[in-house]
């Protein structure tokens, strides 16, 4: 069987475990049925998930002059505190960047190598925490726009890393430490602007089960263009990685706008 198409991350379902989705064109694979199978990565080229060109892809899917240009990857993105929109500051296209920074927005705990610090839309909740292989997650403040979680997210990275250890992540190399604690500790930190936004008595710890057969000891990244041509049997997939049994994770997102034929 083959499935051809431009990779994006893939899609997931709340579920114990986690039930993941590889979405093409016009079909789509449950990654979950993979496991226990040999399958076959193969790259062909590249298609630009914004002009949707045949062009090289620079980051995040997009060719390079889409991602000097498109609204959907500007520094706030990846910034949050860089956000303006509740200013009426165009950073590029104030309409979008409206619609993405003015709604609620989260900023939470979570442990996936150990804990972290990070900012989501209140509606990616808890796609964001899948996506990062986190065992656990839990919400600190819920904020009215994208700057005020910026700048709490800024103010905790003093105290929290605001990174992923991919390689502890994917090896299950994790120290359980205590979120509730955490949280407790850490309002004497937070911005003055964001004090009353404390969720000071809600406690909704969140656990994620993902679909792992065995965690690799050691890992290689696989790379489409140094090994365009892969074969593997999945054993796990965790955030946006797929596991296999010799040790290579292939990390999904890192490779949106890569067209591939997947043949099992």
């Amino acid at each position: 069987m083959q499935y051809e198409g431009v990779l994006q991350k893939m899609q997931t379902e709340w579920g114990n475990p986690i039930q993941y989705y590889l979405i093409f064109e016009s079909e789509f694979v449950n990654v979950n049925q993979l496991l226990n199978k040999n399958i076959e990565i193969k790259f062909i080229g590249y298609q630009c998930l914004n002009c949707r060109k045949k062009k090289k892809i620079f980051r995040q899917g997009f060719c390079y002059d889409c991602f000097y240009s498109s609204a959907a990857v500007g520094d706030w993105i990846m910034r949050p505190e860089l956000s303006t929109a509740h200013l009426g500051i165009a950073d590029r296209d104030l309409s979008y960047e409206s619609k993405v920074q003015l709604q609620p927005h989260i900023v939470y705990l979570a442990l996936s190598s150990e804990i972290k610090v990070g900012v989501t839309r209140k509606t990616q909740a808890p796609t964001r925490w899948i996506d990062q292989g986190a065992e656990k997650a839990i919400t600190i403040v819920e904020v009215p726009n994208r700057y005020l979680a910026g700048i709490t997210e800024v103010a905790l990275k003093n105290h929290f890393s605001d990174k992923t250890n991919w390689r502890k992540m994917l090896t299950n190399d994790i120290t359980d430490l205590n979120l509730f604690e955490a949280k407790q500790k850490l309002q004497k930190w937070l911005p003055e602007e964001v004090q009353d936004f404390f969720y000071a008595d809600k406690n909704d710890l969140c656990e994620m089960h993902y679909p792992i057969i065995e965690y690799p000891k050691k890992i290689n990244s696989l790379s489409l263009e140094k090994s365009p041509d892969f074969n593997g049997k999945l054993i796990g997939i965790k955030g946006q990685y797929l596991i296999f049994e010799d040790g290579t994770v292939f990390n999904v997102r890192s490779f949106e706008g890569y067209v591939v034929k997947i043949t099992l």
